[in-house]
């Protein structure tokens, strides 16, 4: 037994307690330089995708992202270039341009443009054009599917699920990432409990816009794999003695050792997709495991998160843009107090570009981010807060590149940076911009 007096050895715990709340609880005062790495992107006559360089101005093809062949190109290149836009306008021309006849009919359509650009010439979900977004994230193909889904591009939609379902681990897990052709992580960064809930509620959003009984009937056969494997492992993430999930990475994709809102409130929208999908498939018995687990997991968040505000960590800790996540379009019914914390939470992380960082206690200081900012958006039109969602999307407006690609980035100076366009973003405004439809 210590000698240490113990008055001493609890004034040790206190001051470490104090120092751990304090790390969760104040933010943090990193300033980056951040450069903006390229203008936007287009495709090549060959279908390849291209970085416009910072500061040219590409040709493109009318009404595409094809990019104008060379003054001294040869005929077959000529030719193939119109055919790729000729290619891209029937794809456009096939869905729905959110926005139409608004001001933001073009923001709208150059972010379809984008996300077509990014599938067709990337192969796949990818973030983004840069080499080190040149990957499928879960989470990003999930909100790109539902855009797609939204905007009546169900094919490209459904391609997108079929991936999720490819490289998703048999018992319901994904990785953070993974390469396109290969299907693989390529990295060590583990796996991300948000990705199954997202990639569950994005199925179910894909499900709500199909037109008919057969077609859904034929997406629930197809996506069969993917609907059992993640109700297993969400069913799994709270059954134990906390109907909290345990810690994991989550949009951050910092390494955490207890579980953030931005893992509880996915699980949360995943379970109550599961629900709702077996519903459909007339399995009453997942449907009503699945209910059961997401009013256990409501009522946790409710009481561990939401009775201090819904911050980043259980308990006291400063607020995040998962904040989000616990009011529609992401659940059905808003958890008790979340609309108020969410409006209290935007100025505590708006920056000084004007948009939004992660959270409040984001490490750097001076970044807006276009995708929490887009996030915000569409949460204030699913709320029927009109006014703000149109400010926002007038925000992401007045910040895009001179190709029109949204950056993932603002910086102090409201200057665009890092990636452009950054694929969840463009989904989160298409999104928006059909929420803002059907909410007039």
């Amino acid at each position: 037994m210590s000698g240490r007096p113990l008055p001493v050895v609890c004034g040790t715990v206190l001051v470490a307690a104090l120092i751990a709340v304090g790390l969760l609880t104040t933010p943090q005062t990193r300033a980056d330089n951040v450069s903006l790495y390229h203008e936007g992107i287009g495709l090549t006559a060959a279908g390849a995708l291209a970085t416009i360089p910072t500061g040219e101005t590409p040709r493109y093809l009318a009404g595409t992202r094809v990019l104008a062949p060379d003054p001294g190109a040869n005929e077959d290149a000529i030719a193939a270039a119109e055919h790729l836009a000729e290619e891209t306008r029937t794809w456009l021309a096939a869905g729905t341009l959110p926005g139409a006849g608004t001001p933001f009919a073009d923001l709208g359509h150059d972010a379809l443009l984008d996300l077509h650009a990014l599938l067709r010439g990337g192969g796949g979900a990818i973030a983004g054009a840069s080499t080190a977004w040149r990957y499928v994230w879960p989470r990003d193909a999930a909100f790109i599917a539902a855009a797609l889904s939204a905007t009546s591009h169900h094919h490209d939609a459904f391609e997108i699920l079929d991936y999720l379902q490819a490289v998703q681990a048999p018992d319901g897990s994904f990785h953070a990432r993974y390469t396109v052709a290969e299907q693989l992580p390529p990295d060590d960064r583990g796996t991300q409990t948000d990705g199954t809930g997202w990639g569950l509620w994005a199925l179910a959003q894909a499900t709500d816009t199909v037109g008919t009984d057969r077609e859904r009937d034929a997406l629930l056969t197809r996506f069969a794999p993917l609907i059992e494997r993640s109700t297993t492992f969400l069913l799994a993430q709270v059954s134990d003695r906390s109907p909290l999930p345990a810690p994991s990475s989550d949009y951050w994709e910092h390494r955490e050792t207890q579980v953030t809102l931005g893992t509880a409130a996915p699980v949360l929208a995943g379970l109550e997709a599961a629900a709702r999908l077996h519903d459909l498939r007339g399995d009453t018995g997942n449907a009503t495991r699945s209910t059961a687990a997401a009013e256990a997991l409501r009522e946790a968040i409710t009481e561990r998160f939401g009775t201090f505000g819904y911050g980043r960590y259980p308990g006291r800790s400063l607020q995040d843009a998962a904040a989000s996540f616990v009011l529609p379009p992401f659940v059905a019914e808003p958890l008790p107090g979340a609309a108020t914390a969410w409006r209290a939470s935007i100025e505590t992380m708006t920056r000084p570009g004007g948009g939004l960082a992660p959270g409040a206690a984001w490490p750097e200081t001076q970044y807006s981010w276009t995708p929490q900012t887009a996030l915000y958006a569409w949460t204030a039109a699913s709320l029927g807060d009109r006014t703000r969602a149109i400010e926002m999307l007038d925000w992401l407006d007045n910040h895009r590149t001179t190709t029109g690609a949204i950056p993932e980035k603002v910086g102090p100076d409201g200057a665009p940076a890092a990636v452009a366009p950054l694929a969840w973003t463009c989904a989160l405004v298409l999104l928006t911009l059909v929420a803002l439809e059907q909410n007039p």
